[in-house]
């Protein structure tokens, strides 16, 4: 075990009691945890928190207390105060074997030879130059800020990786927090848990869509639209649409393709 682990596991039992579904701490605690253990105070206590709520799964001696097919997750609740909730599940990760979308692809040549790769930045470049958010969603779509850090009162430092703002055909309005993964990455609740509360608090009368996309290679694409929702303490985190594009020259797409495409439409 890290001494993360050590710190966590500690805060965790020194709050826990069987049958709990919420188990509160702060900042403070795990500053205590480290006296506890005999290990030298981390500097930045926040990045504990931080790195099992996104990067890193809790010890197993904490995810044992939770029921089957149950995960622990961290919320934040506000500065410094964080809270361990159940969720079900706590992650979600990208289906296998879904049948390919192809989709010109509209990415500057100039902008392929200079910034390759299969990192973030270059997912939210590809999705953007192909509007696939437009395509995927069925609503005009506009980028207007990537890369967002904040603060929200209940829930504490956040950041989006891109937001659009999108119009249907009606005329109504909607706001579209986007998370970019890694291939072999999975999308977690609580990240989509607070680009639900910062669009509620921004765009309180647009209808949010949280998106997920993910790189399943080096121009295919995968978009899913998740929700969350609270039943009986617990969170629940589902798909509500998934689909893969996969970004083509234009001599990769023949006639017949086209033609029993738009035949099912």
């Amino acid at each position: 075990m890290s001494k993360y682990d050590d710190i966590i596991e500690t805060v965790f039992f020194n709050n826990y009691k069987e049958g709990y579904k919420k188990v509160s701490f702060g900042r403070e605690e795990l500053a205590e945890a480290c006296d506890t253990l005999n290990i030298n105070r981390i500097k930045n206590l926040g990045d504990i928190p931080y790195t099992y709520r996104f990067r890193r799964n809790l010890p197993d001696s904490i995810k044992n207390k939770a029921p089957e097919n149950t995960d622990w997750i961290i919320i934040g609740t506000g500065r410094a105060s964080y809270e361990f909730r159940q969720a079900t599940p706590g992650k979600i990760e990208v289906t296998k074997n879904r049948q390919l979308i192809k989709i010109p692809d509209a990415t500057p040549e100039i902008v392929k030879r200079y910034a390759p790769g299969m990192d973030e930045q270059a997912l939210l470049t590809k999705v953007r130059y192909n509007r696939l958010i437009d395509i995927f969603t069925g609503l005009t779509c506009y980028s207007i800020q990537n890369h967002l850090r904040t603060s929200i009162d209940t829930i504490g430092q956040i950041e989006i990786d891109e937001i659009y703002l999108g119009i249907n055909k009606r005329g109504a309005h909607f706001v579209l927090p986007c998370q970019a993964k890694s291939p072999g990455d999975s999308f977690g609740i609580v990240q989509v848990m607070q680009d639900i509360e910062f669009c509620k608090i921004r765009y309180p009368n647009l209808i949010c869509k949280p998106i997920a996309l993910q790189f399943l290679s080096d121009n295919d694409v995968a978009i899913l639209e998740l929700s969350v929702e609270e039943t009986q303490e617990k969170f629940r985190l589902s798909v509500v649409e998934e689909k893969h594009y996969q970004l083509v020259f234009k001599n990769e797409i023949s006639e017949e393709e086209i033609k029993n495409i738009c035949k099912q439409e």
